[in-house]
């Protein structure tokens, strides 16, 4: 395949070979791959934003609870808080939280969102690109760019190491979509793909090593926290980037680790609620009282 890639070295490769962004080697690699054009491609993708910025402001203008009740109203609380208080992190990063958590609650009540790569990190990207986009005045088509840029990166994850929880723990979950929505934003605000590709190296090394250990075995707490904590991950590394502030470590290195990493932790730690949180005194209540 003339377009394909299967690392970051290779990414960069094709790009400077053919003259081409990360967004548009993505594309040329999904149609190869589909045999659809590439506006049927793009037009798949858009679906995905539109239901990606539905779910971000569905959970600020409706009162959702999750099916476990262990989350439902934070968007709410914090799009509150913004209004009535001086942020700590800001008005920017207040935003992309909002979309990140509201995006999860979404999720936990059974609506409707993307797997960007999966359920359990679904507000990361959204939370990203669909707030700088807000912020800055980039149209649909620019944001439907960044989602395939992040695409180049997560394709790469998927193919070198793994995006699951049960497989290699939160840091493959949400450091996997942090990485993916990090090197997206980066190509929104002019940067290159170089930039890009090393943005997701400081997202995965920023939470390596983080388990999975949701409690009651639902994507609810401590997920959706840590949707908040991977959209400010991501836009912090892009900031990095953008600013010349490059990874000592190549990004295909950097996949490798948190692969073996991921490996490395004990199956009470991988999304099996049978560690970290989970087997707390009151994560153990909290399991009770839900399934009794």
């Amino acid at each position: 395949m003339k377009y394909n890639f299967t690392s970051g070295a290779e990414l960069l490769e094709k790009c400077n070979e053919f003259n081409m962004s990360m967004h548009e080697i993505c594309l040329e690699r999904e149609a190869e791959l589909s045999g659809l054009s590439k506006e049927e491609v793009r037009e798949k993708m858009r679906v995905s934003l539109n239901i990606m910025k539905a779910a971000t402001e569905k959970a600020v203008e409706e009162d959702i609870k999750s099916m476990g009740g262990l989350i439902g109203g934070e968007a709410k609380k914090l799009t509150k808080y913004r209004g009535l208080s001086r942020s700590v992190c800001g008005e920017l990063m207040n935003k992309a939280m909002v979309a990140a958590m509201g995006t999860m609650e979404v999720n936990a009540s059974m609506g409707l969102i993307v797997a960007a790569p999966t359920a359990g990190s679904c507000g990361i990207l959204p939370g990203a690109v669909v707030t700088i986009g807000k912020e800055y005045g980039f149209n649909d088509e620019e944001m439907i760019d960044a989602l395939f840029a992040a695409s180049a990166i997560g394709v790469i994850i998927t193919r070198n190491a793994t995006v699951s929880g049960a497989e290699g723990g939160c840091q493959a979950e949400t450091g996997a979509a942090a990485a993916m929505a990090s090197a997206g934003v980066v190509e929104m605000m002019g940067g290159s793909v170089e930039q890009a590709i090393h943005a997701a190296s400081h997202c995965l090394q920023n939470v390596m090593g983080l388990v999975c250990d949701p409690i009651a075995g639902l994507v609810e707490a401590p997920c959706q926290g840590r949707n908040a904590i991977g959209v400010a991950n991501a836009l912090i590394s892009a900031e990095l980037c953008l600013a010349g502030i490059l990874n000592i470590i190549p990004f295909d290195e950097t996949v490798a680790a948190m692969y073996k990493v991921g490996k490395s932790l004990p199956m009470e730690l991988r999304e099996t609620a049978l560690g970290g949180i989970a087997s707390t005194c009151t994560g153990c209540s909290l399991t009770t009282k839900i399934f009794g």
